[in-house]
């Protein structure tokens, strides 16, 4: 497995380890049929999916023989909106269950050097709002992450 994918996976099973978290995929699912995608994001007859993906990467020369890698990932994750209401503040709890585990382990398991930048720390909220998927409206958020490593 080369460093990306070992970086992927260190981020899909911090997911994993939060509490009724759904389903998460280690990538954007392309499925033809509706059925097909609804049956990617349900779990227990709830629609609450993730899927995480590389959006950018940086690299800039550090010490001689060095490089350092700045990878942009996006977490985008989805939940049917709840009958009884009160579904978008129990997504914005999961969000921050999602927050607070990144924060606890800022280096990913040892995984990389840390999850910070200059600019910014941790999980990034950059979009948060209601969107129709699988043909349900839902709450969905788009989350980013930084990871900084340094090759030889």
């Amino acid at each position: 497995m080369n460093q990306l994918e070992t970086i992927r996976q260190a981020i899909i099973a911090r997911l994993e380890e939060i509490p009724e978290i759904g389903i998460v995929h280690d990538h954007q699912p392309y499925i033809k049929s509706e059925q097909e995608l609804r049956a990617l994001y349900v779990d227990d007859g709830l629609l609450l999916g993730w899927y995480v993906r590389r959006i950018a990467t940086k690299e800039q020369a550090g010490a001689i023989g060095q490089w350092i890698e700045t990878h942009t990932w996006m977490i985008w994750g989805v939940m049917a909106l709840g009958d009884q209401g009160g579904s978008e503040i129990e997504f914005d709890g999961l969000i921050e269950q999602i927050r607070d585990a990144f924060r606890e382990d800022q280096d990913l398991g040892g995984v990389v050097a840390l999850t910070a930048t200059h600019e910014v720390a941790g999980i990034q909220v950059e979009k948060s709002e209601p969107v129709l998927f699988c043909g349900v409206l839902c709450h969905s958020v788009q989350l980013v992450l930084n990871t900084v490593s340094y090759r030889y």
